[in-house]
């Protein structure tokens, strides 16, 4: 017994190395590059090192400003109304017998090509006369969002016990008490999940905000894509590494939730099962 615990805990080591390597490498790089004046090929490092990426960006700070205000506005926006759409929708995935071709019209969004829906989508925000706006931007963002949220919620709701929320009821509470007091904090480290992956996709999103917006909404994406074609490789490396913040906090963010619903940190529960 102990020597194939020993062997899973080298093998989880290992995995989890192999997993902070590849996730260093990229950022590793772009953090050279945003402290870098010039990196010919083929030093291995920089031959100068400066600042210039960072004073330029203050120099230049109104348009990332801007840019940034707007993807947290559309960002927080879209996970909200993912949230809204999404814990119904799962709530009835989760514990109605759904036919199967319903589940696939849900999925349709996200295993199509973003143009196809573009082609689509578009012409009704033109009629409408929203194109090229911020609700726009948000509509279309909820188009990869809902889906996910949907199905992360779907799975919650599949493995939720009705018999609390009937009980609060036998007691005497009203439908926003049980929701508010019962429901809601059994799903909430579901829905945290959900929130992070609606958030993370829309913060990223590229193909969707540069068509509807028409180049009229700048996202963060949009200002590293344009950086990226100046060929100012220390400023993209300042923006892109100043971009990731949000993801991360997110993450972080999800993960103490997480943490605090489950009551015991992982070393603990080790030692009650010991």
């Amino acid at each position: 017994m102990k020597g194939r615990r020993w062997i899973g805990g080298s093998l989880l080591r290992l995995g989890v190395a192999g997993v902070a390597l590849l996730w260093a490498l990229p950022f590793g790089v772009l953090a050279l590059w945003a402290f870098t004046r010039a990196w010919y090929f083929p030093d291995a490092l920089p031959r100068a090192w400066s600042i210039a990426g960072w004073q330029q960006l203050l120099s230049w700070g109104s348009q990332f400003r801007a840019a940034f205000g707007q993807s947290l506005q559309i960002a927080l926006f879209t996970t909200l109304l993912a949230l809204g759409v999404g814990i119904p929708a799962g709530r009835v995935l989760g514990t109605r017998p759904v036919p199967a071709w319903l589940r696939l019209l849900l999925l349709l969004p996200i295993i199509t090509s973003p143009l196809a829906v573009l082609m689509g989508i578009q012409g009704v925000l033109i009629r409408l006369r929203l194109d090229s706006t911020l609700l726009a931007v948000v509509l279309v963002h909820l188009i990869p969002t809902i889906p996910y949220m949907a199905l992360v919620m779907g799975s919650v709701f599949a493995r939720f016990d009705r018999g609390y929320e009937a009980q609060a009821r036998c007691l005497g509470a009203d439908p926003w008490q049980v929701w508010w007091q019962v429901t809601l904090p059994l799903i909430a480290p579901g829905a945290a999940i959900g929130a992070v992956f609606a958030f993370l996709i829309s913060w990223n999103e590229f193909l969707l905000t540069f068509f509807v917006g028409g180049g009229r909404v700048l996202t963060l994406p949009m200002l590293l894509y344009s950086l990226l074609q100046g060929g100012n490789n220390t400023l993209v490396a300042v923006v892109a590494l100043l971009s990731v913040v949000p993801g991360w906090l997110a993450l972080l963010g999800a993960s103490v939730c997480l943490g605090q619903a489950i009551g015991l940190p992982p070393r603990e529960v080790q030692e009650g099962e010991s």
